[in-house]
């Protein structure tokens, strides 16, 4: 019996949303074979999870469904006039410009990517992941709920169930991907540690239509943060409004006393909270759905046992504070499917897998306290706004003080202000987005430290150290046509990064590609790409003859920022340098 023939799939994906979706489409595109069952009978029914930044598009970019991404996403122009008020139609206490649309961050957001922002619901994002992967050779089952799992040495069997028939039948795969959400049972059943806290908070979700053009069409955004009372119960730290599609389609969080009965929201009590923050008693309103569900503060500290991984939601449970729940589970995948498809083939050892833990769950403790403390962080705003104590005259009173022409008017105005500011650490967190750093066998480090001039949470950092992302930079093509640094790698194989003078470094990735039967291409700046605006000079922090390797997921692997003497040598770094990365047998030191 041949190897192909002892499982049904190589790889088994459990869950249909952003991770889950990702990993599928990644593995078919690294022309991995590939099964992805959810319990459900389409993908998702409500909008969700909906920012998504420019590291995820990034992604998106990388596997050539950007455009489809932002043919069916909201622009970033119509994300960023986030607005504070009483009501949608009540007194404004402020704005914040978000998401990178205010005229200080636009250069800071535009000089560190290629990818712009957009604002894509998960009801729109899901069909885009799964269409593709099924296109690429992923077979997908809906209707189709995991039972139970065991997992061997060799590889995992899987008990599912067809729910429509309640027949049940085994899937063989070698390795299988949980990505089944906050409730996972592949989570649950392998013991993941988890740490923090479970059902902070009652939160519900009300999509709804109505026509509210004339309320927002003149300050375009996402979000418009509503102040009414009981604001400060449960939910996501304040009252939400939120756009779907413009300007007919909206999602409301609103939220509960967690500590009492979760309440019974029919569409009477839906539309009637729907109407006092919209501020309309009149308006015309229809109910879609209305949801209930609690804040988590819960990660795991390590996402794989044996032959079977979590992603997404599985790993990292928070508010969706930051917008950076489907945006991690995408990067979750990101860095997974590549290691997968390279044991697979026999490129790397099977210790390779094991930084996918290394690498990401660090990330997925960053990202669940941040969201966290940004849901926090409303606490300012609403003492400044005399919230706080069940006062319902509070914000009445507070806003009244803030109008008065005296000292203790500009004092108010002082506090809204600076609460308000406060806020670009949940809508303006670049850094967070994109400085996230890896330390794995899978990294070989320089022996260089980083230090950040600006606030890491706020600002990114680009740089070409190993475990960073690789810095954008844009290039000329051949045809003159504008790429980034980041177009020239990806697509599931390692990329040798070098300039002119160090031609070598690409003749010696040429001759480790056959020997190591590795995906594995030389790219020459100024060669296969000019440098004509001069930026890769400026940030690639490596001499011209020096060089990098960069993985598939554009992450640096490994660098050395001088030339090498003769191409004897750079063939022997660079293996030396790839089989640690790729933690083959054998793997020394790479000398950097």
């Amino acid at each position: 019996m041949s190897t192909s023939e002892k499982y049904d799939t190589d790889v088994l994906v459990i869950g249909s949303g952003p991770a889950g979706g990702t990993a599928a489409l990644l593995l078919a595109t690294y022309g991995v074979r590939t099964h992805l069952v959810t319990k459900y009978g389409w993908l998702a029914d409500t909008p969700r999870a909906h920012i998504t930044n420019q590291r995820a598009m990034e992604v998106f970019r990388d596997l050539g469904i950007e455009q489809e991404a932002l043919e069916k996403g909201t622009p970033s122009r119509l994300m960023g006039d986030t607005v504070f008020a009483t009501s949608l139609l009540g007194e404004e206490i402020g704005r914040i410009r978000t998401w990178g649309t205010g005229d200080e961050s636009l250069t800071e957001y535009s000089s560190q990517s290629p990818c712009g922002m957009t604002d894509l619901p998960q009801t729109y994002l899901e069909p885009i992941l799964l269409a593709n992967a099924a296109k690429r050779g992923a077979v997908v089952r809906l209707n189709t709920e995991l039972v139970d799992f065991e997992q061997d040495a060799d590889g995992v069997t899987a008990r599912l169930r067809d729910r429509p028939s309640g027949t049940e039948h085994t899937v063989r795969a070698r390795y299988m991907i949980g990505a089944d959400g906050g409730r996972s049972i592949v989570a649950d059943k392998l013991g993941l540690p988890m740490e923090g806290q479970m059902g902070k908070a009652g939160s519900m979700n009300i999509v709804f239509r109505a026509d509210l053009t004339q309320y927002v069409e003149h300050r375009p955004s996402v979000l418009y943060w509503i102040m009414r009372p009981g604001a400060d119960v449960g939910g996501i730290g304040m009252g939400l409004l939120r756009m779907v599609r413009p300007w007919n389609e909206w999602l409301i969080v609103w939220g509960y006393d967690i500590d009492n009965p979760p309440p019974k929201v029919t569409d009477e009590v839906a539309a009637a909270i729907v109407r006092d923050l919209v501020g309309d008693d009149e308006l015309d309103v229809r109910i879609d759905s209305a949801s209930l569900w609690t804040v988590n503060h819960a990660y795991a500290t390590r996402l794989h046992a044996g032959r079977v991984f979590c992603a997404g939601d599985a790993v990292h449970r928070h508010p969706p504070s930051n917008g950076l729940g489907s945006n991690t589970s995408v990067q979750d995948s990101y860095n997974l499917a590549w290691k997968l498809a390279a044991v697979l083939k026999g490129h790397a050892g099977p210790e390779l897998l094991d930084t996918y833990s290394d690498e990401r769950a660090p990330v997925a403790k960053q990202i669940v306290e941040r969201a966290n403390l940004s849901r926090g962080q409303f606490l300012p705003l609403f003492e400044a706004l005399g919230v706080v104590g069940g006062d319902e005259e509070g914000i009445t009173k507070a806003l009244h003080a803030a109008r008065r022409p005296d000292a203790e008017g500009a004092k108010k105005r002082r506090a809204i202000r600076e609460a308000i500011e406060l806020k670009h650490y949940e809508f303006n967190a670049h850094g967070v987005e994109h400085n996230q750093r890896y330390e794995s066998a899978s990294v070989v480090p320089d022996g260089t430290t980083e230090t950040m001039a600006r606030d890491d949470e706020l600002f990114g950092h680009p740089t070409s150290r190993p475990g960073a992302k690789l810095p954008h930079a844009w290039l000329v093509d051949p045809n003159g046509r504008r790429i980034s640094t980041l177009d020239l790698v990806g697509k599931g194989r390692f990329t040798v990064l070098t300039g002119l003078a160090g031609t070598l470094w690409a003749d010696a990735a040429d001759t480790l590609a056959e020997e190591l039967r590795l995906d594995l291409c030389g790219v020459v700046i100024d060669r296969d790409a000019h440098d004509a605006y001069g930026e890769w000079s400026r940030r690639a922090e490596i001499d011209e003859e020096g060089v990098l390797l960069v993985r598939p997921d554009a992450y640096v692997a490994w660098r050395r920022p001088s030339g090498a003497a003769d191409i004897t040598e750079a063939t022997r770094l660079l293996r030396e340098a790839l089989t640690a990365v790729l933690c083959r047998p054998g793997a020394g030191p790479a000398d950097a």
